[in-house]
């Protein structure tokens, strides 16, 4: 199971306190206006990740770094760009200190990252790369994500790899991510595969890639499909209901990303191969360090010793934080042991006998 890391950061001179010669220095930002607030903007809630870990994460390094007074005001865009515009003024209107942005759609963001900075408002870009003058980004190494996930369906096919047709089922065009996704598993899949239907699915919703799998079926046969490249686990639990309805009695290899619970479950019980586990105490904690740090009017050279570039931003200071592939071999060492899940969250009475079988207790 392939563990990459990456981590990446670079100087940047954040703006510090101005000072004249013989004048008493200017205080931080935070020491003027009271508790720092930083607005916290998620782009949806069908991935439970963003809910159940980003949010009370990033929440938590906020109350440890400001000594339980900072605060954070949080959004979600519900997949809706427009709404995240519109939750970007509100903060601005607000004076949060700092935001911590991850964007619906990276390009129709960059407006309103314009105007928060003409606010004075620092903002980190969380997950995805956002354009415009972004002061921070923190993520994985995204190409990294698809290759590991085309490794991982590559081992699971061994020698049936070209003995029939692979699946491509992709993130949302509007995500960044999702096009270095697809880049890194091409980056491994190509020549070694046949692919044999390829979609891009709007708004990584589940339901568009059930929709997607199921015309996949039709045009290449259930029994020719030897392999399913899924780019997270939101669609693999659609992809899996489509193989399943389509009355396939040995599921081929589905792969996932970011071990969400039910994902977990289905790699237990067999029926999802992998995921990708990619750890978001790093994630989150890195986003609140740098938010507060911004807010402070401090320098990221301690945080971020490396730099990455958008269409529209270069030398942005960034962290990338390592990735992990996620099979049933390696649960008890990955996600329970960072306290993600408990044993008994994932070994219900449904998949009792599957948890024995590997070894969860």
């Amino acid at each position: 199971m392939a563990t990459v890391a990456t981590a990446m950061a670079v100087s940047l001179a954040a703006c510090g306190s101005a000072k004249e010669s013989g004048d008493k220095a200017e205080e931080s930002k935070a020491d003027n206006k009271g508790p720092i607030t930083i607005g916290l903007l998620l782009p949806e809630n069908e991935t439970a990740r963003y809910e159940k870990f980003d949010k009370p994460l990033i929440e938590k390094r906020v109350s440890e770094l400001t000594e339980g007074k900072g605060k954070v005001v949080y959004a979600n865009a519900k997949q809706d760009a427009t709404l995240q515009t519109q939750q970007v003024d509100t903060m601005v209107t607000n004076k949060v200190d700092a935001l911590i942005v991850d964007a619906v759609d990276f390009k129709a963001i960059a407006g309103s990252v314009k105007k928060a900075k003409e606010a004075g408002i620092p903002v980190v870009a969380y997950d995805r790369l956002a354009q415009g003058p972004i002061d921070a980004y923190t993520s994985f190494d995204n190409a990294e994500v698809g290759r590991v996930q085309g490794k991982a369906l590559l081992e699971a096919l061994g020698d049936k790899a070209k003995s029939g047709q692979v699946v491509m089922m992709n993130g949302a065009i509007t995500d960044p991510n999702a096009a270095d996704y697809k880049r890194g598993a091409h980056s491994v899949l190509d020549g070694k595969v046949n692919v044999g239907k390829e979609y891009d699915t709007k708004e990584w919703k589940p339901q568009n890639a059930n929709a997607n799998m199921e015309a996949a079926i039709s045009a290449l046969g259930k029994d020719k499909i030897v392999g399913v490249y899924s780019a997270n686990d939101g669609m693999a639990g659609g992809i899996i209901t489509a193989l399943k309805g389509a009355g396939l009695g040995k599921l081929p290899p589905v792969t996932g990303q970011d071990a969400e619970l039910s994902a977990v479950q289905r790699i237990v019980a067999g029926e999802q191969y992998m995921s990708v586990y990619k750890s978001y105490p790093k994630e989150a904690a890195t986003a609140a360090e740098m938010a507060v740090a911004l807010a402070k009017g401090e320098k990221l050279d301690s945080i971020a010793k490396d730099t990455v570039d958008s269409e529209t931003t270069k030398g942005i200071p960034a962290v990338l934080v390592p990735v992990v592939s996620l099979t049933k071999d390696n649960i008890q060492e990955t996600v329970i042991k960072d306290g993600i899940y408990t044993a008994g969250e994932i070994c219900t009475a449904s998949y009792k006998a599957a948890c024995d079988s590997v070894g969860l207790k």
